[in-house]
């Protein structure tokens, strides 16, 4: 149940470390000497070129006079991790990753606001650079990303909207980038699924992390956020029993939602299911469950799945949820076991976050996503 790497044991300890590291930490250390600074190297000489270098006064010289890149952090255009914005969304297959918005908040039933998502997370993304410590990856050196901006919603049409997102997000994966939405509430979850099914012959799971079941057929007479999955399992190719909901309680469980699930033989797990049998063999049921037969799994994740304390920015936030530290260490062994379609993140509404602390969970759950990807090898995907 302890630390896990995915590099041989260290036979002669090369870099001199001393014996004091606990096991995680001196993974960290040795694996950081083994990172390159290449991408880093060239973002310094481009700021220099494009920003003019700095002043005479500016001691060290790799500071130019216009701020381009990383740094500083409280600097610069927002995009997501201060990736290049890429005005050509057709060039987006030229990338590893690609970034895109759907702002939208009218399949909201109570509080409204996550139509503002998209910038709240890619604000306070400037907060991180692209290296994990504890991962020990660097996603510069990696990979390359791209942000697209955002899909063109239609605030007063949801079924429009979906229209806009499910031709956004599949144009994407077609391309070959994988796709990170950046919601938006849950009811994209539907046209997100939709978008990536047309263009798959096999079958789709989801992996949906929720304290809400969100399968009804409708709400208030719509497909609001509380019914993506009912309308995402009848496409013939995203079978009911491929999806797992990880989460799921509390007083905010329509009754017909459950009753679909039950009819449909969907898979739930609560919180204290997850917690009393352990994170790890919780993620290994939610695998199992998920890619049963499927040929690729799409990861959703609502950050209302925490406990409200940690993300007060958000539409029906429910005491009870997850601790950060839960939901990464399952976040993190899904994406170390096999290639995600991609992943979305929703429901985050920033006129209700303190201190964007709900934008900030958001930007994390897609950094390690990314990070585990990375180290287990299935990003930067093979292309032929």
């Amino acid at each position: 149940m302890g630390f896990h790497h995915h590099h041989h044991p260290h036979q002669d300890n090369p870099h001199g470390l001393h014996d004091k590291y606990g096991p995680e930490a001196r993974y960290a250390v040795e694996r950081e000497a083994e990172l390159p600074t290449t991408k880093w190297d060239e973002e310094i000489a481009r700021g220099l070129e494009y920003g003019l270098p700095g002043a005479d006064s500016i001691v060290d010289k790799r500071i130019p006079t216009f701020s381009r890149g990383e740094l500083p952090h409280f600097a610069g255009i927002n995009t997501f991790l201060k990736a290049p914005y890429l005005e050509d969304v057709r060039r987006c297959g030229e990338y590893d990753v690609a970034v895109l918005g759907a702002p939208f908040d009218g399949g909201t039933t109570y509080r409204s606001g996550t139509r503002f998502g998209p910038q709240g997370i890619r604000k306070i993304s400037a907060l991180y650079g692209p290296y994990s410590f504890e991962l020990g990856v660097d996603l510069r050196e990696s990979i390359t990303i791209a942000d697209l901006g955002d899909i063109f919603t239609i605030p007063a049409n949801i079924e429009k909207t979906f229209d806009q997102i499910s031709k956004a997000v599949a144009h994407v994966y077609e391309s070959g980038a994988f796709p990170v939405v950046l919601g938006g509430d849950h009811s994209i979850g539907y046209p997100t699924v939709r978008g990536v099914a047309q263009h798959m012959t096999g079958n789709l799971g989801i992996i949906h992390f929720d304290r809400h079941v969100d399968t009804q057929e409708t709400d208030l007479d719509e497909r609001m956020h509380t019914t993506p999955w009912f309308h995402a399992t009848d496409i013939p190719n995203v079978p009911p029993k491929n999806l797992v909901q990880i989460g799921i309680g509390g007083w905010q469980a329509p009754r017909p939602g459950v009753k679909v699930g039950r009819e449909r033989g969907t898979t739930i797990m609560t919180v204290t299911d997850c917690v009393e049998m352990g994170i790890e063999a919780a993620a290994e049921r939610a695998l199992e469950v998920a890619w049963d037969g499927a040929d690729a799994v799409w990861l959703s994740f609502d950050v209302d799945c925490l406990d409200a304390a940690f993300v007060p920015g958000t539409g029906w936030p429910e005491p009870g949820g997850f601790l950060p530290r839960e939901v990464l260490k399952f976040i993190q062994i899904i994406a170390d076991a096999k290639p995600l379609a991609g992943i979305e993140v929703v429901e985050c509404s920033p006129p209700y976050d303190n201190a964007e602390i709900t934008s900030l969970i958001a930007t994390r759950v897609i950094c390690d996503t990314l990070g585990c990807l990375v180290r287990a090898g299935h990003l930067p995907k093979r292309r032929a």
